[in-house]
């Protein structure tokens, strides 16, 4: 097993597990905070479920490539088992967040222009 590649192919999932966490959860947050449009918002979260299934998908094939590869020398010192338990911590972190958004009231509906509001 060449640990240094399989410990990349892990970075690579966490990366991929992170970009589903904010396009799932903070897409609108992102959006309003570049004061996006909706179609703008729609594309921040395709792009970010795009990247996040590349990353993962490439992430995966070289961990895979990783465990069946020959050991080096050179990685005796390589630790694998944070990175895993920081994976096991997002996805735990992604569980939450969906459990918790059943639980939050509903977005009140963007002004269109021309609207008005009534105080």
């Amino acid at each position: 097993m060449r640990k240094r590649t399989v410990r990349n192919g892990l970075r690579l999932i966490l990366a991929a597990l992170l970009l589903i966490v904010l396009a799932s959860f903070y897409h609108v947050g992102i959006a309003d905070l570049f004061s996006m449009s909706e179609g703008a918002e729609m594309r921040l979260y395709r792009l970010g479920i795009f990247w996040a299934a590349a990353f993962g998908g490439y992430g995966v094939v070289l961990a895979a490539f990783g465990l069946v590869l020959t050991t080096d020398s050179r990685d005796a010192q390589v630790r694998v088992l944070p990175i895993f338990f920081m994976i096991l911590a997002t996805i735990a972190l992604f569980f939450y967040l969906l459990a918790s958004s059943f639980n939050e009231p509903p977005r009140p509906e963007r002004l269109q222009p021309g609207d008005t509001i009534t105080i």
